[in-house]
């Protein structure tokens, strides 16, 4: 066989080992999609192994996560930080090899993948960041963002929801750098495709307004790099490469099956595989020294890119240091000097819906936070999340549209994405953009319509990445809407998610003090919960501080006396109905402190002592919330209690709908008195 052949080969045969001795794995996709990955890793993709992070590699995505030891198998042979006896930890306790890829487990992985279509919404993402940087940073003597992100679907990825909603946005913004190879075998985990897909995925695509091209046989090598070079030749739009496969392709019994999706071949299969693609049957995790030696190029053909690209860098540097200075704080992760200077301090006169006052800061930090990206799905108007004076994001910008950072017209380079009505493609993407680099991006839609978005979300918490999350519309306050556009469970689904922090303010101040945290936070998304209805601004000379919300709850109204008989806790709009409900409570002479509790998370980040200065043992508390009561009983205890929402709203105004659901001060004060009996 001749040396292509053998090192493709050579991947087939360590992604079986590898599943065969974990005894789990799906070895169908590594045995039929192997020579398409080979011809990308070892012709076309620019990849340094020697240094992972790179900011000009190109990007490959295994939407496909399930065919995990196909992307194993590559890093191990093209020289990443990874090695045999890795592979064949595959799916063990702490491997670096684990059963779906795991975005800082393994030096190579871009992003952790397994939900199907996630990988291929993502990847948009980070198209997307590649355009806005390019965009943003290269000149018309220097060119330092320069680089294609690639991603090999499945058929079950393109079933996917999120991958429809993704590939029609890049479809619109004419993502050119963007190329999906579509391992296309029409065998699924349950049978053939015929039992559910059998529409034409390449006419969607192309009526999308990609590029679309098929692969008749997906072991025809020059045919695949013929179409891969076709693809990187059309800047105009993204591609689909269509590559007609065979799952399990060189398994004598299980090839062209649903047996091999998901599921070890057998140790006598594995054998006859192996002979059956004439490699020797006798040896596990065998790599020919031929085959060693010829990966062994593709590390010095991307230290050599790597290098050429170090010294266009130095040179625009050099010449543009002002953007070099910029172009590292972006990189770094590191926040720019002074960009909280012009966040405001608000006063009674200022109160308004939080979402409004979120506006307001947003549009403050923005021109000192360069980095800063995003938009909402189609709701600017409603989220407050326009960046003014910051152009739309758009393939030769927009109508009406001013001069850019680098004096272009905006284009690509604009700060307001226009998702449309995409909530989980926007939040994939914006995983994807924060995995790149370069960008701090941030998206909004109404709270009730997370659940549209929660499997992005769940994946910027696993990754640790600094996604932002802007949902308004918070409660049942939304009024006359009703109850499918008003929040209950939501707050609840996100407080159970891990690292997550949730921070919804309950005025002004306090929205300013959470966009704050939100953009020091690096190691895990933020959500801030914001209000539709108009809410008062406090004055802080009476009330507690509100830096008091970077430690997730604080005394924000005293007691009589400074010692409370009853606490009353409350997040957002509720605080002021605390507040209210306090003075009566006061007025007949119970001793009650109200608690501004913004973020659940962050007030278990602080110490016991703090906790119990805050939330003391001695008195009763009762939690006010627009919403389910599920976790409260953590703070309130078996002897407090918690006015919240067990059942759906309705339509009706925010008025009616508090005194029905008992969010008024006289209801709060009988709940309250009822507790001290």
């Amino acid at each position: 066989m001749d040396l292509d052949q053998l090192c493709i080969n050579t991947i087939r045969t360590l992604s079986i080992d590898a599943i065969q001795k974990a005894n789990s794995g799906h070895p169908g996709l590594p045995l039929g999609a192997a020579p398409m990955a080979y011809a990308l890793w070892t012709r076309h993709m620019k990849h340094d192994p020697a240094d992972p992070s790179w900011p000009d590699r190109d990007r490959f995505v295994l939407s496909a996560g399930h065919g995990s030891m196909l992307l194993f198998s590559l890093l191990h042979l093209t020289g990443y930080d990874l090695s045999l006896d890795d592979l064949a930890s595959f799916r063990q306790w702490h491997s670096r090899t684990p059963g779906h890829p795991e975005y800082g487990d393994t030096p190579g992985v871009e992003t952790t993948t397994g939900p199907l279509g996630q990988g291929f919404a993502t990847a948009v993402g980070m198209a997307i960041a590649e355009a806005h940087l390019a965009a943003t940073y290269n000149t018309a003597d220097h060119q330092i963002v320069d680089h294609f992100t690639y991603v090999l679907a499945s058929d079950g990825d393109m079933m996917e929801g999120v991958s429809c909603e993704a590939a029609s946005l890049a479809g619109h913004l004419r993502l050119g750098k963007l190329i999906c190879l579509y391992d296309s075998n029409a065998i699924s985990l349950a049978g053939s495709t015929e039992l559910c897909f059998t529409e034409d995925v390449a006419s969607r695509f192309r009526s999308y307004g990609w590029h679309v091209i098929t692969v008749a046989d997906g072991n025809d090598l020059a045919a695949i790099d013929t179409a891969l070079a076709e693809a990187k030749a059309d800047l105009t739009r993204p591609t689909l490469i269509q590559v007609r496969t065979i799952i399990g392709y060189g398994s004598p019994n299980k090839a062209n099956s649903s047996a091999s999706h998901g599921s070890p071949l057998g140790k006598e299969e594995v054998a006859a595989t192996k002979r059956a693609l004439g490699m020797p049957d006798d040896r596990d995790f065998y790599v020919p020294d031929e085959v060693r030696v010829s990966y062994s190029e593709v590390g010095k053909q991307g230290k050599a890119a790597h290098q050429a690209w170090q010294a266009r860098f130095d040179l625009w540097a050099a010449a543009n240091p002002d953007l070099a200075r910029r172009w590292h704080d972006a990189l770094s992760g590191r926040l720019p000097d002074g960009w909280d200077r012009d966040v405001p301090t608000f006063t009674p006169a200022d109160s308004s819906a939080t979402r409004a006052s979120s506006g307001k800061v947003l549009n403050a930090i923005a021109p000192n936070y360069p980095s800063l990206i995003g938009g909402s799905a189609d709701l600017n108007p409603s989220t407050n999340t326009a960046l003014n004076g910051m152009g739309d994001f758009a393939p030769g910008g927009a109508p009406g549209s001013t001069e850019g950072a680098v004096g272009g017209p905006w284009g690509f380079a604009g700060r307001n994405i226009h998702w449309g009505v995409r909530e989980h493609a926007m939040a994939a993407a914006a995983n994807g953009m924060a995995l790149h680099g370069g960008v701090r991006p941030f998206v909004a839609t109404f709270f009730n319509f997370a659940d549209y978005l929660k499997p992005a979300l769940r994946l910027s918490a696993l990754m640790k990445l600094p996604v932002i999350y802007v949902f308004t519309h918070d409660s049942i306050a939304l009024g006359e809407d009703g109850p499918t556009h008003q929040p209950i469970e939501q707050l609840a689904s996100l407080r159970a998610t891990p690292n997550v922090v949730v921070l919804r303010p309950c005025d002004a101040n306090e929205v300013a003090e959470a966009w704050k945290f939100a953009c020091r936070r690096m190691d895990g998304p933020v959500a801030l919960v914001l209000s539709r209805q108009k809410l008062p601004t406090f004055d802080r000379s009476v009330v507690g501080s509100a830096e008091g919300v970077a430690r997730g709850a604080y005394t924000f109204m005293e007691a009589s006396g400074g010692k409370p008989r009853l606490v009353l806790l409350a997040t957002g709009s509720e605080v002021a109905l605390a507040a209210k409900a306090r003075e009566i409570l006061e007025s007949e002479g119970i001793p009650t402190r109200v608690v501004s509790m913004p973020s659940w998370e962050l007030f278990d980040a602080q110490d016991a002592a703090y906790q119990a200065a805050v939330l003391p043992t001695s008195a009763k508390k009762l939690a006010i919330e627009a919403a389910s009561p599920l976790g409260w009983h953590k703070y309130v205890g078996s002897d407090g209690d918690v006015v919240a929402m067990t059942t759906f709203g309705a339509s009706a105004p925010a008025e009616k709908l508090a005194e029905a659901f008992g969010f008024t001060p006289d209801s709060v004060a009988q709940r309250a008195r009822r507790l001290l009996r």
